[in-house]
């Protein structure tokens, strides 16, 4: 069977032991790239946050340069100018006085030849997103609160730490990559953050379940590592197949909405949640469960069930397990389970007799049953 057919029947045995030390390095790396981000690059806020005025005019055969050059004399060649969807000229300035914007919007209108009453103008406050910014700090912390409650009444504390810890990683790549690669925040970035947080929890909640029902199914045949291991097997296909699809309809939203029809706003919303689904899937494998399995292995009914196992099979470094016992009934996720041969008669052992009978001529007495040796 091949390694995707073994995946997709959910019978596939990925060592994730080892993987874990390297998704830990990569994770460090990564953290650590975005919390120096912030601090030496800063955010892009928008205007929204900082406060200001936005110009949008009509301007397909406007570059940049010549709208920088325009605005010079008015002192606004320092602001933030842009072209939306190839059509429209954007002029971003923190400037909110009455005298200064008109003079902006007559320089643009001299430039494209538009009329000043068809110039789109947006003036915001400061106070506005620092409002919307405090809203959404109480909303994650609200965020928090409840789902450190459900996992712990519905699995166990143990679990909850873990996955908010995964949680916070999986927040803190996304903010650092605005600050990365200077995508502008905007209130529709603050929505996608918010939207995320479901999204890294899932997978991060199938595996801790199914690691659950194998606590009672296994008992005391495997380390916990061995079992968190196994468990994400188990569930390996479900996790992808989620991702995928969670995938694909944001994808769209960043190809088709936003560079095809020029939306900037489904641009905003649709990074933030790339960024934030591509993380949950990550930090659900080389986070959540490697944490667990180190909270879990420090607890004394799990350190005498490694010294049993250990004992019985032989210092286990990974993930490698013993083999799942005879009498283990096999859940609906484990996939089709092959025949098991009885372990008194040997593999070959009644071939080999009538092979042997044949060539010596000596028949075999009908109606005579097999030997079988003890």
């Amino acid at each position: 069977m091949t390694s995707f057919g073994s995946l997709y029947r959910n019978q596939s045995n990925i060592d994730f032991v080892p993987l874990w030390r390297k998704g830990l390095m990569l994770s460090t790396a990564l953290v650590t790239i975005s919390l120096l981000a912030p601090l030496l690059r800063g955010f892009n806020l928008g205007i929204d946050f900082e406060g200001g005025t936005a110009w949008t005019v009509p301007a397909a055969d406007v570059e940049v340069g010549e709208a920088r050059d325009a605005l010079r004399p008015v002192g606004e060649a320092d602001a933030k100018i842009q072209i939306i969807g190839g059509t429209d000229l954007r002029v971003q300035s923190q400037t909110t006085d009455s005298d200064s914007v008109a003079d902006v919007r007559a320089a643009l209108s001299e430039l494209t030849g538009v009329d000043t009453g068809e110039i789109g103008l947006t003036t915001v406050g400061p106070s506005w997103g620092d409002e919307i910014t405090g809203k959404a700090v109480r909303a994650l912390v609200f965020f928090f609160v409840a789902i450190a409650l459900y996992i712990t009444v519905r699995l166990e504390w143990k679990m909850a730490m873990a996955a908010l810890i995964a949680l916070l990683h999986d927040i803190i790549i996304t903010v650092g990559s605005y600050a990365v690669f200077q995508f502008e925040v905007t209130p529709a970035t603050v929505i996608a953050f918010l939207t995320i947080l479901g999204y890294s929890l899932y997978d991060t909640i199938v595996v801790f379940d199914k690691v659950k029902e194998n606590e009672q199914r296994v008992g005391n045949r495997l380390t916990y590592t061995g079992m968190v291991n196994r468990s994400m097997n188990q569930v390996m296909m479900r996790s992808l197949n989620t991702t995928i699809t969670s995938v694909l309809p944001v994808l769209s939203l960043l190809v088709i909405g936003a560079l095809v029809l020029g939306a900037v706003t489904l641009q905003e919303f649709s990074i933030a949640l790339l960024v934030g689904l591509l993380s949950g899937a990550f930090s659900s494998i080389f986070i959540a469960a490697p944490l667990l399995s180190r909270f879990k292995e420090r607890e004394p009914q799990f350190v005498l069930i490694r010294e049993r196992v250990e004992a019985r099979e032989g210092p286990i470094d990974g993930g490698d397990q013993p083999s799942e016992p005879a009498d283990q009934k096999p859940s609906a996720d484990d996939g089709p389970q092959p025949a098991r041969r009885s372990p008194r008669t040997p593999a070959g052992a009644d071939r080999a007799e009538t092979v042997a009978r044949a060539a010596t001529g000596t028949a075999i007495p009908r109606g005579r049953k097999r030997r079988r040796k003890n």
